[in-house]
């Protein structure tokens, strides 16, 4: 399937949507979800959801606004999120917003790293993984 939703219960009784798209989709325009999204596809826009998975051949053009970020795919623009997870085979041309990041080895970022709630002001190694 090239696009569409699947809805399943959470732990707390509510229904979770993830929507996604297909490798084989472009879309152009901005996209809005409260659910979870995952795209293998293009958008020429901006992302705004709960939940974004970009996978390895995923392209946003546009900005990315999330609570929960999982990049492996390209980025032309800002991610903003709460907990950004950048893969090995991402790469990122614009700035990044998080309280929480990971990246991994290999993964090309180009743009200005801001700490959300930098309240000590200090630079933490949360985990490191040899490869």
């Amino acid at each position: 399937m090239a696009w569409g939703n699947k809805t399943s219960e959470t732990q707390g009784g509510s229904p979770a949507t993830l929507s996604f798209i297909g490798s084989e989709v472009t879309i152009t325009g901005n996209i809005e979800a409260k659910g979870a999204m995952h795209i293998d596809g293009t958008v020429l826009g901006d992302v705004n959801c709960g939940q974004i998975t970009l996978g390895a051949s995923g392209k946003v053009s546009g900005n990315i606004t999330s609570d929960r970020a999982n990049i492996a795919g390209n980025v032309e623009g800002t991610v903003n999120a709460s907990d950004l997870l950048i893969e090995k085979s991402a790469s990122i041309i614009g700035d990044l917003s998080y309280d929480n990041v990971s990246i991994e080895n290999g993964a090309k970022v180009e743009g200005r790293l801001t700490k959300r709630s930098a309240a000590s002001g200090e630079l933490k190694l949360v985990s490191a993984i040899n490869e």
